[in-house]
């Protein structure tokens, strides 16, 4: 995960057909949303079908399960009976003892926590969680969603980040910000949901492609 190259995740998947589409213009990772209240929400056997067609035709590609404040013994259960993800991406407010249980209790999960950021000092309470997770993932803070809202974490927030597990930026990132994205901020990969889509949950695969090649020109 720690390579130069920046890698690209498109969340919000809700079809087999548009997974595979995306999964072939060379996606890094593909996230379906399993929060019951987002309008990209799918049922754990849509996810299922779709993870599994994933496991089994682009195996490369990790598979991210976006969860937010699930009960953990439920959350470990439903992986322990069968595991189509790679990654679990915590995006509510999980705390550090959350992390570590589950850390500890699905060691061979990959455990991704997002961050919302609304000012500067939001930054300054991530540190603690770094020795329990994998990636940090940098959301902006919006009060009506957890995510998927196509608002930008203020740019200044995000000027000489310093971390010791590899980081993800979301939040509105669109074609024409992946310049300063990875000449500026350098996260290790970007995550793209809102921006492509021609509605919650669809993706408009020209400019998921576009913006794929864009990320990968730098």
């Amino acid at each position: 995960m720690l390579e130069n190259k920046t890698l690209v995740k498109i969340c919000g998947i809700t079809s087999i057909e548009q997974a595979l589409e995306v999964a072939k213009l060379g996606t890094n990772a593909i996230g379906i949303i399993s929060v019951d209240e987002s309008p990209r929400y799918i049922s754990p056997e849509k996810k299922k079908e779709i993870f599994s067609t994933l496991k089994n035709l682009y195996p490369n590609v990790d598979r991210v399960s976006v969860v937010k404040d699930s009960p953990i013994d439920s959350l470990i259960k439903s992986f322990l009976v069968e595991q189509n993800e790679t990654i679990i991406q915590l995006h509510g407010n999980e705390d550090i003892d959350y992390c570590r249980q589950l850390k500890q209790r699905i060691p061979n999960v990959g455990l991704w926590k997002a961050f919302r950021i609304k000012n500067k000092k939001d930054l300054d309470k991530i540190k603690p969680y770094e020795n329990f997770i994998d990636a940090i993932l940098l959301d902006s803070w919006n009060e009506e969603t957890y995510g998927g809202s196509g608002k930008r974490i203020e740019k200044t927030y995000l000027e000489d980040l310093s971390f010791t597990k590899p980081w993800w930026l979301a939040g509105g990132v669109s074609k024409d910000w992946i310049y300063e994205i990875s000449k500026k901020f350098k996260p290790n990969g970007i995550d793209i949901s809102s921006s492509v889509e021609t509605s919650p949950g669809i993706k408009d695969i020209y400019k998921v492609d576009l913006i794929i090649k864009e990320i990968k020109k730098y």
